[in-house]
């Protein structure tokens, strides 16, 4: 009979109580047969066994437990007494159910087993299994007969005894390290023991195993100090285990010191120099084999990475530095001339490439990147001049490759001296061998990207000339494809201008590679000629009618299986000249491309099709290029980009220590893999990516569209919401934030104009209500911090749209959360800070600090935009819930914070003052000694800030402004005085200082001597730097010379020359310095002046004005008359 499912059996039928009762009854042959079914490949026979097991489980979890230790300690099978442990192991969550009886009895077998087992493998899940248990109960201290057994068994001469308990001991060290710190001076003397050359090398491997474990727990110095003296024994067990030629012991010692370099790099640090010499051999040693010496690579990458916990530590070591450098160098010497890359009837680039060039090309890459150029190109500009100079194609190949992969890394000191480094790679255009071309025309490709713009602008007419030229070699077809990707990445950060004088040469020579007969030629062309045109825009419109036609014809004509990535290429293409031309001059062939884009759609393309992911961008991009008229399509677009969004990650989750894993990237897909504990995670990122380009689309509809993506927005909101906590891939969240406020933009766009199928406002609030707290929740958990300054970034524009829909109670968790965001960000500073202090801290740590603070910044300030909306939207109903954020934001105000902070503090106050008045004046105390003393910081926008600040507290605070109004004045005139108050980094400072100036003298009169400060204010303007303060200052005068101000106009109207010559400035800057009204408003003023002056007023007062002045006042009261 076939058995059913066992998870769908019902565990009360089907199973005679009598069975349960013979496998826990005191024979053991019938329970050791269901260890050894439940192990069968059978999946009925094992199925059946399961159900069995699991019944025992539920019913009788005490002699379960009993049973399995029994057959652990006395099964003459060793397979059986290993699955018995791993069986134990796996219940343990039953622990608190079971009798206090049954704990004991188990706890004391198990002892009792380590003792007596003797094969390896079992005594290996059985230490696992002990070491477990302990971590599980540690808390509680139900196991204090086991480290007085394990320091017994280390001290005993039982050499199996030894590393049983060294295996227990490295595991209790990752469970429970802390509550072992207690035990450090014995355990350090067991461990020095262990470790001791007189010991066998089973032993000192598991002494090694637990020192490291041991090791990445230590939390102070002082505890790295103690164990120092262990180091040399650690370093020993690797080099004996390599002179007696055990490379499988050495490979998993060096995976052990790749750990502590990870976590704890710098208990090396006092004997750096040695380990690095050892290491720096093994990796040179080329009677190793290859995996033993990428470890040691692996290990000194490691190293030089640990930037958080040792920065700038191996910058201190150059000469390790320049001969780390050299061995990956000569790791990319491991390649041979293999007849297929010449073929080029394929994609792989890599052919005749070794797993040591693999390394070496990796490495290099890293290498630069922890490093940085300061230290890096010192060491190249030594070793690549010999290589690229050597007659051996290989080096000169390698010299090509390293300089690709170190640009990233590089790329700031490269910039400052590109010229040897471009004639080097462009002098290799001419080289003999083909590969090395190709090298060259890769670097070119790689430098083109790490270092735009700068080389572009610096070298464009001679690095396209010699691609262009490259792209001639039909001898060498991957050479010519090579060439016309490299087109790409120069082409990327070109301007219109910049590109417009090549693009006859260029476009002529990609048309001719479009007729080649190498599939890879063709692709190579269609990607180049879809970035040329997007970099070139309406340059490229007289290519089109040429170009169009070889496009189309590719897109109707490749359809066979070979051709699918070529036919993908041609639709990029086709979208992008679309794009780049515009809809008037796509419009003759868009419908016929749509046509064809709908009927590929209808066929059912296999899941491995490139056209899938091709056609997503291809949609969205005819969607930008066509606007509303692309609407029509919709409903042919938007359901395999559902399909898309909603893809579910492959993840496959194995123990990380299980070597038969190896194997998960074998079909030739990439996978990503995470290592959590003891589980590694495979992630297949073609999957990811798909999922995250759909995403992009829909935010990409949803931005053009506006109210016309309307219909879809009820099936979009639910897939990409939950899509704001998609932590396997950084891509998809960034998408998902992105398209909240457009989703939201989309409605009420709809609403407004009445196409919302009957929907109002309380539509939108709904899509709010789902939106914006699902956005504020995920702040809460985000790991990446720039995705989080994205995030905040997305919430302001949604409070933005959502304004008054957003309720109190969603108000205080969206104020909590900003608390947490800002402590967070904070304890990421404090963090950086402590790595100052660091004994190897250097002044490029300092570089790559200031960086990751930056983003600090962005954050603050997004959090400062999102206040800012909020107070601008409830103005003082908000104040409670600003009240609760004073004690965040104050400490950013003073001196130990950046200038940016300092000015977003201020904003935030800023706006408080402005949008909540009189309400916002019992704040003053706490924020205005601040503001002025900002009103002359350094920074030119800090005191804008503040400046602006002052004006706003003058115009709205009244009595509560009056206590500073000296100081005020003090201030504003040091601002306005600076010799270089009107250059172009301080003129908005001025500017706003003098819009000041202006508050007090009209909301503050009573408090200043205006005979004096009106005249001096009077005597600033016009002001033309800030063009918003600029009207409402004009604005001002404009008021006051209305209402005939008398300490503005003066005695004896002295002042009215200046009053009109600034009208005249005014005026003549069209309605740059004013409003429309203004404008207006001094128009009438002047012709009323005109008309009431006696004459020789009006004479003297026009003689006193510049000749261009009188120009343009009579020109507009001319037409004003008129």
């Amino acid at each position: 009979m076939e058995m059913a499912n066992p998870s769908s059996l019902d565990p009360q039928h089907g199973v005679d109580p009598q069975q349960i009762s013979t496998l826990l009854g005191p024979d053991p042959a019938p329970f050791q047969a269901l260890i050894s079914q439940l192990m069968n490949p059978s999946n009925d026979v094992r199925g059946h066994a399961e159900q069995l097991f699991n019944l025992c489980r539920t019913r009788h979890p005490d002699t379960l437990l009993l049973k399995l230790v029994h057959t652990l300690q006395f099964s003459p099978l060793a397979e059986v007494r290993a699955m018995s442990a791993v069986l134990v192991r796996k219940q343990l969550a039953l622990w608190p159910q079971l009798q206090a009886q049954t704990q004991a009895s188990v706890k004391e077998l198990l002892l009792v087993c380590v003792q007596r087992e003797e094969v390896k493998s079992v005594l290996k899940k059985l230490c696992d299994t002990v070491s477990e248990l302990a971590a599980s109960i540690a808390d509680d201290g139900q196991w204090n007969e086991l480290l007085p057994f394990l320091f017994q068994c280390v001290s005993s001469d039982s050499i199996r005894w030894k590393e049983s308990a060294l295996l227990i001991f490295g595991q209790l060290a990752q469970y429970m390290g802390s509550q072992l710190h207690q035990h450090l001076p014995t355990l350090h003397a067991v461990f020095q023991q262990t470790l001791s050359s007189s010991m066998p090398g089973d032993v000192r491997i598991a002494a090694l195993r637990a020192t490291s474990n041991f090791v990445q727990t230590l939390e102070t110095a002082q505890d790295r100090e103690c164990f120092q003296d262990l180091l040399p024994g650690m370093m020993q067990t690797l080099t004996q285990a390599l002179d007696v030629h055990e490379e499988v012991t050495a490979q998993e010692a060096l995976e052990m010191f790749i750990e502590v370099a990870g976590t704890e790099p710098r208990f090396l640090r006092k004997q750096l120099v040695e380990v690095v010499s050892s290491m720096l051999q093994i990796a040179d040693a080329e009677s190793l084999e290859k995996a033993t010496r990428h470890l040691a690579v692996e290990f000194l990458i490691t190293l030089a990475e640990a930037r958080e916990r040792a920065p700038g530590m191996m910058r201190k070591l150059p000469q390790f530095i320049g001969k780390l450098f050299g061995i990956l160098m000569k790791m990319l010497l491991d390649i041979e001339d293999e007849p297929e890359w010449h073929a080029a009837e394929s994609e792989d680039e890599d052919a005749g490439e070794s797993s040591n060039y693999e390394v070496g090309q990796e490495c290099l890459d890293r290498l630069a990147n922890s490093l940085g150029g300061n230290t890096i190109l010192p060491v190249a500009s030594e070793l690549l001049p010999p290589y690229i100079s050597d007659p051996d194609w290989r080096k000169r190949h390698a010299a090509l490759i390293t300089l690709a992969q170190i640009a990233e890394g590089c790329s700031k000191v490269m910039a400052k001296s590109l010229e040897p480094i471009v004639n080097m790679v462009l002098n290799s255009f001419q080289d003999p061998h083909p590969r090395v071309r190709w090298a060259a025309i890769n670097a070119i490709g790689q430098l083109s990207t790490d270092l735009g713009p700068d080389l572009q602008e610096q070298y464009h007419q001679r690095v396209l000339p010699c691609l262009v030229g490259a792209m001639d070699d039909f001898h060498n077809p991957r050479v010519q494809a090579h060439a016309a990707a490299a087109i790409l990445n120069f082409s990327e950060s070109c301007t219109p201008e910049l590109l417009s004088p090549y693009l006859d040469g260029v476009v002529s020579k990609l048309l001719i590679l479009l007729q080649s007969g190498k599939r890879m030629v063709q692709e190579g062309a269609l990607t180049a000629l879809a970035s040329v045109a997007d970099s070139a825009q309406t340059s490229f419109l007289v290519y089109y009618d040429t170009v169009m036609p070889y496009l189309k014809a590719i897109l109707i004509n490749a359809t066979d299986k070979p051709n699918r990535m070529l036919r993908a290429k041609a639709l990029e293409c086709i979208s992008l000249v679309g794009m780049a031309v515009g809809k008037e001059k796509f419009g003759q062939d868009a419908k016929q491309v749509m046509d064809v884009l709908m009927a590929i759609q209808g066929a059912q393309l296999e899941d491995d099709d490139p056209t899938i992911s091709y056609m997503l961008q291809a949609w969205a991009r005819l969607c930008k290029c066509l606007g509303q008229d692309f609407l029509p399509y919709m409903s042919v677009v938007m359901p395999p980009l559902l399909h898309s969004a909603q893809l579910k990650p492959d993840v496959t989750i194995t123990d990380a220590d299980d070597s038969d894993n190896d194997d998960i990237e074998s079909d030739g897909e990439s996978v990503e893999t995470i290592t959590i504990g003891d589980k590694k995670i495979g992630i297949r990122t073609s999957v990811l990516e798909e999922k995250a380009t759909a995403c992009n689309m829909l935010c990409c509809y949803a931005d053009e569209l506006k109210e016309g993506f309307f219909p879809w927005i009820d099936q979009v909101a639910p897939i990409l919401v939950p899509l704001l906590k998609f932590y396997f891939h950084e891509e998809v969240r960034k998408a998902a934030v992105s398209a909240m406020p457009e989703l939201l933009r989309s409605a009420e766009a709809a609403v407004e104009k009445g196409h919302a199928h009957g929907r109002d406002q309380s539509y939108i609030k709904q899509l709010s209500d789902y939106i914006i707290p699902a956005l504020v929740e995920a702040l809460h958990k985000e790991p990446e911090t720039e995705v989080l300054g994205s995030m905040l970034d997305s919430l302001n524009e949604c409070i933005q749209i959502s304004g008054p829909l957003i309720d109190w109670g969603q108000i205080k968790v969206m104020v909590d959360e900003f608390k947490q965001v800002i402590t967070a960000s904070s304890t990421r500073k404090r963090e950086r800070a402590e790595r100052t202090k660091a004994e190897d801290f250097d002044s490029e740590e300092g570089e790559l600090l200031q960086e990751e603070n930056a983003q600090e910044e962005e954050v603050f300030d997004q959090i400062g935009e999102c206040l800012g909306t909020l107070i601008k939207t409830f103005k003082a109903p908000f104040l409670p819930y600003f009240e609760e954020l004073v004690a965040f934001i104050t400490p950013m105000l003073g001196k130990d914070h950046t200038p940016e902070e300092r000015r977003i503090a201020i904003c935030i106050f800023d706006d408080v003052a402005e949008q909540c008045r009189e309400m916002g004046t019992k704040y003053y105390d706490t924020f205005l000694p601040f503001l002025l003393e900002a009103c002359t910081d350094a920074d030119a926008d800090v005191r804008q800030a503040a400046v602006y600040g002052v004006g706003v507290c003058a115009e709205f605070g009244g009595p509560k402004f009056k206590p500073i109004i000296g100081e005020a004045l003090s201030k504003l005139t040091e601002v306005i005085s600076q010799p270089t108050a009107f250059q172009s980094d301080n003129i908005m400072a001025t500017d706003n200082a003098v819009s000041a100036l202006g508050k007090i003298c009209v909301y503050q009169r009573d408090g200043i001597d205006a005979s004096q400060v009106v005249p001096a204010w009077l005597s600033c303007l016009p002001i033309r730097g800030d063009l918003v303060e600029a009207k409402i200052v004009h604005e001002l005068l404009c008021s006051m010379v209305e209402r005939s101000d008398q300490q503005l106009l003066g005695l004896n109207n002295q002042y009215l020359p200046k009053i009109i010559a600034v009208f005249a400035e005014v005026l003549s800057a069209g309605n740059d310095l004013a409003t429309d009204q203004t404008i207006a408003r001094m128009v009438n003023l002047l012709r009323h002046l005109q008309q009431t002056l006696p004459p020789p007023a009006l004479a003297s007062t026009w003689s006193s004005l510049q000749p261009q002045q009188q120009a343009a006042l009579q020109s507009i009261l001319s037409q004003a008359t008129c």
